[in-house]
């Protein structure tokens, strides 16, 4: 039902091809403020341009606040893009494009953000307690309210971002295309998660860790098809990021932040990767899919997509 909706809307192909073109404009326009004032601070300090190429030095250029909130800022001026080409260029509503409820459910949203950040707080609590060795108190109360205004504000655009492009406009698009759920599935998922490629994480943790990127994509476009809607998808995924960038940082995260903790043990491949993957995503949802009541897992996940039928009737007052 959420991917067919987008038959009520413009939905050529050629209109999604150059949406993602407009949105990876849009990306780079935000982007183009970290650029400027990382090259100003650089070269001011004595640097050579050169240098810049090296994304290492690009990030620490800049304080860990102001590199976070312009590194977000980049996603915020995507999603404004992605808002604007689908309503003026599919003629699609923002609520069309979330979900297939006659409204978003804001409260489904809400319950996926607290079952993360609770989940996730309170075994990052049982590990500090288990393993107090493995951490480094780095709180700072100036730089952590800093920090928190920013993440609240920024971390839910970032992760909205990704979902709508991701979760929504991309399985839209592709869905009423190849006319089934399960190819947007495999599809979204695996380049949600190539994206995250070039991350620090993959180069301290190795190639393997892509699985974890893939998984959680394929578990973030299940919960989208099961529940007919992105709400929890957007929720979860902004609980965990936020989560991410206040509670624990670590020197090889994408997220370097003021945050409470930091991780200085030295990361297990196997727990980072097949934990959240095999063990803390299908509790994920087991969760949902009880309180959400989700029956039909075959038809929804991988059933057809297929044009509403027009009556004889509708097409006579069409004419």
């Amino acid at each position: 039902m959420y991917i067919k909706q987008a038959y009520s809307v413009l939905h050529e192909p050629w209109r999604y091809v150059l949406g993602l073109i407009v949105m990876f404009i849009g990306i780079q326009i935000g982007g183009i403020p970290l650029l400027a004032a990382v090259t100003v601070k650089h070269l001011a300090n004595g640097g050579n341009i050169e240098e810049l190429t090296d994304q290492a030095v690009m990030l620490n250029v800049l304080d860990s606040n102001t590199t976070f909130f312009y590194m977000l800022l980049s996603f915020a001026v995507g999603l404004l893009f992605l808002i604007v080409w689908a309503k003026y260029v599919h003629k699609q509503s923002f609520t069309s494009l979330t979900t297939s409820r006659a409204k978003i459910d804001w409260k489904r949203m809400l319950f996926a953000f607290s079952l993360v950040i609770v989940i996730t707080g309170a075994l990052t609590y049982i590990d500090y307690a288990s393993n107090p060795e493995n951490y480094e108190l780095q709180f700072n109360m100036e730089l952590f309210v800093v920090l928190a205004l920013i993440a609240i504000i920024m971390i839910p655009l970032q992760a909205a971002m990704e979902e709508y492009l991701f979760r929504g406009y991309i399985m839209q698009g592709l869905g009423v295309l190849v006319k089934n759920r399960w190819i947007p599935l495999i599809v979204t998922s695996v380049i949600f998660g190539g994206l995250h490629y070039f991350n620090p994480e993959r180069e301290k943790l190795g190639d393997i860790v892509m699985i974890y990127y893939i998984g959680t994509g394929f578990f973030l476009g299940i919960i989208t098809l099961m529940d007919r809607g992105m709400e929890l998808a957007i929720g979860f995924h902004a609980g965990n990021n936020l989560i991410a960038a206040l509670l624990v940082t670590a020197d090889w995260t994408v997220f370097k932040t003021n945050s409470v903790l930091k991780d200085i043990s030295e990361p297990e491949v196997g727990w980072s990767v097949v934990v959240p993957v095999l063990v803390m995503y299908p509790i994920y949802i087991g969760i949902m899919a009880y309180k959400y009541k989700w029956k039909d897992w075959k038809d929804r996940l991988f059933g057809k997509v297929e044009p509403p039928v027009v009556s004889s009737q509708e097409v006579l007052d069409i004419n």
